[in-house]
């Protein structure tokens, strides 16, 4: 390009002939198009108070919600349900962070790392606080509806706007003054309502498909248990129970835990099982690969990258540093830390993946199909053992001995079939839902965008 025709900053990417493009086609919207500034009140980050005192953060009963990027996707705030969200005590929340306290109708962006994702607060989820990797953007109501600037934000041209602005070589980071200088197309507020109304239509179709899709993977559970001829193992919240002198002695351990009334139920249920099925040690039915490479390679798996319960893979991107398993298709990745999360996928392809997790080889596969191997270490009949008995106070692992001695229910190889066929057509199906609902919701962001530009 010449050199008139930099605007701003002479870096290359910044100036790529595309945000020309995009800006044209601002300049020719039929509405305006200021700085998001212009209907900006306010706009604020967090900080993360030190994370080494324990003091300054609570658990869910006694805590503030405190957001992080992870919290912020697409147009949702996500982790309502406690898994991925951390908590503030009241005091930090009002003091330390007092200026990036939430109300609803706030939005937030994302500004390092994974940056432009947006999202309107909404009451049920305050109160909360946020990070310094989240903007808390206070706007207008009078010129601009929040839920317009956060489906303007995720739609592909204010995606493209805020990404033209990051800066910093290792982690991509937005600051105040590149937000404020945001375009936004402003139409009158009737308008925005209709375009809104649309986007959240679009938004419920897509989490219906999304819904269905969960709704048959986390079938698969129930309708195993239900083959297998086992009953689901008893549910049991108690925090006090006793356990004889006896008990300890022959299983060597003081940990009050591992004698939790919901994990020798399970190992009850196993004692008695069903004619046809067999109930192996896991040591005795797989090997424990742990051939390493150096650093990670191609299809590299984090424990980010796994889904809980269902053994899909997300969207995710994850790095590694330091040595990494290696692992090959039909191989059983059964995460050792944090059971509760419960970390269990069959690979479909050849990898390399994080310490973290257990490479299991079956060791017959025609007595053992890894597809079942994976479901059933899914199942809450082994949840139920594995979530007791984890060692650590920070970050809770699974010694290897007992992962090693895990009872595994197995039966025939012909049931197994059963179960590994309707297993692959309810992912099947799920996978296929998953992206009608996806393909869907990119259909109507080109649409919003086009509504405006």
């Amino acid at each position: 390009m010449q050199w008139g025709q930099a605007r701003g900053r002479l870096d290359v990417r910044y100036n790529h002939p595309r945000y020309a493009r995009l800006n044209a086609r601002l300049d020719a919207a039929a509405t305006l198009t200021p700085p998001l500034d212009n209907v900006l009140r306010s706009i604020a980050s967090g900080a993360t108070p030190k994370r080494s005192d324990e003091t300054l953060y609570a658990d869910a009963d006694n805590g503030i919600k405190f957001l992080r990027i992870l919290n912020v996707v697409d147009g949702a705030i996500v982790g309502q349900d406690g898994q991925d969200l951390k908590y503030v005590t009241a005091a930090v929340h009002n003091g330390e962070l007092a200026r990036s306290r939430l109300d609803a109708g706030d939005v937030l962006m994302t500004i390092t790392g994974r940056v432009g994702s947006a999202a309107v607060v909404r009451p049920e989820h305050l109160p909360a606080n946020i990070n310094q990797h989240i903007a808390r953007l206070r706007v207008d109501t009078e010129r601009c509806r929040p839920e317009f600037l956060s489906e303007w934000l995720n739609c592909p041209a204010g995606w493209e706007l805020a990404n033209r602005y990051v800066s910093g070589g290792t982690r991509a980071a937005l600051d105040y003054g590149a937000i404020r200088n945001l375009r936004i197309p402003l139409p009158a507020l009737a308008e925005q309502d209709r375009l809104i109304a649309a986007m959240d239509a679009a938004r419920a179709a897509r989490q219906a498909n999304l819904a269905d899709a969960e709704a048959l993977l986390a079938g698969i559970d129930d309708y195993l248990l239900d083959i297998l001829g086992l009953a689901p193992p008893a549910a049991d919240t108690r925090r006090v129970f006793a356990v004889s002198l006896g008990q300890m002695q022959s299983s060597g351990r003081i940990d009050s835990d591992y004698y939790h009334p919901e994990r020798l139920g399970a190992l009850r249920l196993l004692d008695t099982v069903p004619p046809g099925l067999t109930v192996a040690r896991l040591a005795d039915a797989v090997s424990f690969e742990r051939d390493q490479i150096d650093s990670a390679g191609d299809n590299y798996l984090g424990m980010a990258q796994v889904r809980s319960h269902t053994g899909e893979l997300t969207d995710t991107t994850d790095t590694a540093s330091g040595k990494c398993y290696v692992f090959q298709p039909d191989d059983v990745l059964f995460s050792r830390m944090a059971p509760v999360l419960n970390k269990v996928y069959c690979a479909e392809m050849d990898g390399c993946c994080t310490t973290e997790f257990h490479v299991l080889r079956v060791n017959d596969p025609a007595a053992l199909l890894p597809e079942y191997l994976a479901a059933v270490l899914r199942s809450r009949i082994i949840r139920s053992q594995t979530i007791h008995m984890t060692t650590g106070s920070t970050r809770p692992r699974l010694a290897f001995d007992d992962v090693a001695n895990l009872k595994v229910p197995v039966p025939v190889p012909e049931v197994q079939g059963v179960l590994a066929a309707e297993i692959r057509r309810r992912r099947d199906d799920a996978r296929r839902l998953r992206a009608e609902g996806q393909a869907g919701w990119q259909a109507a962001k080109d649409w919003f965008e086009a509504q405006l530009l």
